[in-house]
């Protein structure tokens, strides 16, 4: 899950998808790979809790995965209205500032396969999600290189546009030298407000620019994310309408994103 602006949504598209995959019965595992720790926050972590991913990268053959992921305080939110028989898996590897180390532009061709050594080590998940800091240094590169597909969060502003525009063109450039693995690049449009004329607008160009790299459907502006994540809610469990019918959106949109 990447964005190379800031500001755009990229985190809590990420813990929608995570929210949804939780919904579905998917068993998950969440890296956090951006420095602010945003994504374990919102996803109820308690501060400190497990190895963070940047101690992990120091020395990523020495250390087995399974033994540093934790449980999201979301499952036994899930559970407890979950009225189907199944156990609920959304395990986490934590963020925080040690994976700073590495956001940095210099990073050598081994430098770029830590997290993928790292990850080599686990198995049995139907999903795993990474989220990357909002730029095109160390860590996302190292993300890129371990992952199978990359969506980009873009908003439906002139800037996002472009950027995202440049990055999908970066991306090909990137996965002919390092990333041969990725099968896939997406493009989601979030932020969207239906009435708003420059959205609906851009969200046009999205679709003739980006063509068959846009997942459908786009996420509409929730004014109630600030509300959700700062309870460390998920969003298909947040009692509210407009919360049912972004969390609906956000299983269209996984259904998707594990066809394509």
């Amino acid at each position: 899950m990447s964005s190379l602006k800031g500001g755009v949504g990229k985190t809590s598209v990420t813990s929608g998808l995570a929210s949804a995959a939780l919904a579905a019965g998917l068993k998950t595992l969440v890296i956090d790979l951006d420095p602010h720790a945003d994504l374990s926050t919102a996803l109820g972590l308690p501060a400190g809790q497990g190895t963070p991913v940047g101690e992990l990268l120091r020395r990523p053959k020495k250390h087995d995965l399974r033994d540093h992921v934790r449980t999201a305080p979301w499952v036994s939110i899930a559970s407890a209205k979950n009225k189907e028989d199944k156990r609920l898996v959304l395990d986490v590897l934590a963020g925080s500032s040690a994976s700073a180390l590495f956001d940095r532009p210099d990073l050598s061709r081994r430098d770029l396969h830590r997290l993928e050594t790292l990850v080599a080590k686990i198995d049995g998940y139907d999903l795993v999600l990474i989220d990357c800091p909002p730029s095109f240094s160390g860590l996302t590169r190292m993300a890129w290189v371990t992952s199978d597909d990359v969506v980009l969060v873009a908003e439906p502003g002139l800037f996002s546009v472009a950027g995202t525009e440049r990055t999908l063109r970066a991306l090909k450039l990137f996965m002919a030298e390092y990333a041969p693995s990725i099968t896939g690049t997406h493009v989601v449009a979030n932020r969207i407000r239906d009435d708003f004329p420059e959205h609906a607008y851009r969200l046009k160009e999205m679709r003739e620019m980006f063509a068959d790299h846009l997942i459908e459907p786009a996420l509409p502006e929730l004014h109630e994310w600030q509300q959700v994540q700062g309870a460390a809610y998920p969003i298909h469990q947040w009692p509210t309408r407009t919360a049912r019918a972004a969390a609906q959106r956000f299983d269209t949109l996984l259904a998707q994103l594990r066809r394509v």
